[in-house]
């Protein structure tokens, strides 16, 4: 079993109520956006970190990060990317993938917006955590957390950190 936290789009912050919940987790897995590296070098100090770079993210956060991350954890198959979009409104640049060969958890961020949804037609969930960090135009800084006990999610918490 592993428990996770997920989270995206900090562009650059990073303070001790994130870090109370890092360390809490076995896996931080954070859909992109991130900003400044010191925010995944903080966090990879304390746990295991599973990330994919945004839209805003510069060269050196593209060296270290993949646009799309797609792995196993325990028996579930996850894909991670940064700008997914909905189900039946999936982003043009991964739809075919995703129809093709569906991961049972798919994750994005870039929305702002938690959504948790599944997704009939592919027999997936997906997952976007909304934003923790202070930039953008949510009101609320959110997170997910989870476990993946082998081929099950569960104990699924929504994390509120309290208005930006």
């Amino acid at each position: 079993m592993k428990k996770i936290l997920l989270l995206s789009d900090t562009h650059s912050f990073i303070d001790e109520q994130i870090m109370k919940y890092v360390r809490q987790a076995d896996e931080v897995w954070h859909a992109g956006d991130i900003g400044d590296l010191s925010v995944t070098d903080a966090i990879q100090k304390e746990k295991p970190l599973r990330a994919v770079f945004g839209n805003i993210d510069d060269a050196k956060a593209r060296v270290e990060f993949p646009l799309n991350n797609r792995f196993m954890c325990e028996g579930v198959d996850v894909w991670i990317t940064h700008i997914g979009g909905y189900p039946d409104k999936y982003n043009v640049a991964i739809r075919d993938e995703i129809q093709s060969n569906p991961p049972k958890l798919f994750i994005c961020g870039h929305s702002h917006i938690l959504k948790v949804q599944f997704d009939k037609k592919l027999n997936l969930l997906h997952m976007n955590p909304g934003a923790c960090g202070k930039h953008g135009f949510h009101q609320v800084r959110t997170m997910l957390r989870f476990e993946i006990d082998g081929e099950k999610i569960q104990q699924l918490e929504v994390i509120e950190l309290g208005r930006k």
